[in-house]
């Protein structure tokens, strides 16, 4: 891709494709084939009643800690005969691996359910400490913009924590936790991308200070209301992947239109790293549409996305670093 031309119409439009394709895979999200099955149930109903009401099976106990119990051994147990059955029938089933519960019927470590999505998730949440930590080396606790990248690093590091708990074991309250910090964390991305693009944060104009009151209000309320509807009245994936989807959209839009701009007037490298960041997280979005059975039983399109998220963002913190760089070496240069 030539330096001097950034496909924006054609990125949009893969962002919105991207989109689309999620929602419509979201809503079969909650009902699967696997755990319709009747020799599925009767398989757990056959080990609940043989092995969990006499007391005699004995869970190991990192098992134990991570709450698995009697009756979810027997669920984990009778996904994986039934796949092992369907895998060894002759001639063989068009999709033989089914999804159980919404999921893929993967092979758990040391009692986490999906624990390649918990590493990739490990690997998040340590490219946002080491973001953050370069961050607070090199920008001044004066600079106007530091608190609003420093609050960026620790939504990025929250939602990465739940993230790793979500996938470790799924719960209802886990599944809540990690949707409701990845909207946080996504939203934050479309609050503080006006700030920085528009500049705000600065003083210099009374008007710029009530836009952002204005703003910052905006979208505390968005939040609010977003998962008060999920939590309080009923928690819609569609709806929940729509809202991320648009929101994410219109930030990708965003950063990639200043990079354009700033890369036509100042023609340096870096000030493309936006736009070059904003394709790569498409792209890595895009493993999501794939939704293959996890390889080994262990690694899916899922836990793909995690892992290609980690590089754009360890980038973008030192997009975030170089423009406060240049910022204020621009108004030291003015003095």
């Amino acid at each position: 891709m030539g330096e001097n031309h950034w496909p924006r119409l054609a990125q949009c439009r893969v962002s919105l494709a991207a989109g689309i394709l999620l929602l419509t895979l979201s809503s079969f999200a909650s009902a699967s084939l696997g755990d319709r099955l009747p020799d599925f149930r009767d398989c757990v109903q056959v080990c609940v009643e043989s092995t969990c009401e006499n007391g005699q099976y004995a869970i190991p106990l990192q098992r134990r800690l991570l709450l698995w119990t009697c009756p979810s051994e027997c669920d984990y147990t009778c996904q994986h005969v039934i796949t092992d059955t369907r895998l060894a029938r002759e001639p063989e089933y068009l999709s033989p691996i089914l999804q159980f519960h919404g999921k893929w019927p993967f092979y758990r470590f040391l009692g986490m359910q999906e624990p390649f999505s918990v590493v990739f998730s490990l690997f998040n949440y340590l490219a946002h400490d080491y973001g953050l930590q370069k961050l607070r080396e090199r920008i001044p606790r004066e600079y106007s913009l530091r608190k609003y990248y420093v609050a960026f690093g620790y939504f990025g590091l929250a939602s990465w924590i739940f993230s790793m708990i979500f996938h470790t074991r799924d719960f209802n309250v886990t599944e809540k936790l990690d949707y409701f910090a990845a909207g946080a964390s996504v939203l934050y991305g479309l609050y503080f991308a006006p700030i920085r693009i528009f500049r705000l944060d600065k003083e210099d104009r009374p008007e710029k200070a009530s836009v952002l009151r204005v703003w910052t209000a905006l979208c505390i309320i968005a939040y609010v209301a977003h998962i008060s509807y999920l939590g309080l009245w009923r928690f819609d994936y569609t709806y929940n992947m729509a809202a991320n989807v648009v929101v994410g959209v219109i930030q990708n839009i965003m950063w990639s239109a200043f990079s354009v701009y700033r890369y036509r007037k100042l023609k340096v490298q870096w000030t493309a790293w936006p736009g070059l960041i904003v394709a790569w997280i498409v792209l890595a979005m895009s493993l999501e549409l794939l939704d293959f059975p996890p390889w080994g039983g262990m690694v899916d399109a899922h836990a793909l996305w995690h892992l290609g998220t980690v590089g754009p963002t360890i980038w973008w913190y030192s997009f975030l670093i170089k423009d406060a760089e240049e910022d204020l070496q621009g108004k030291r240069l003015k003095k």
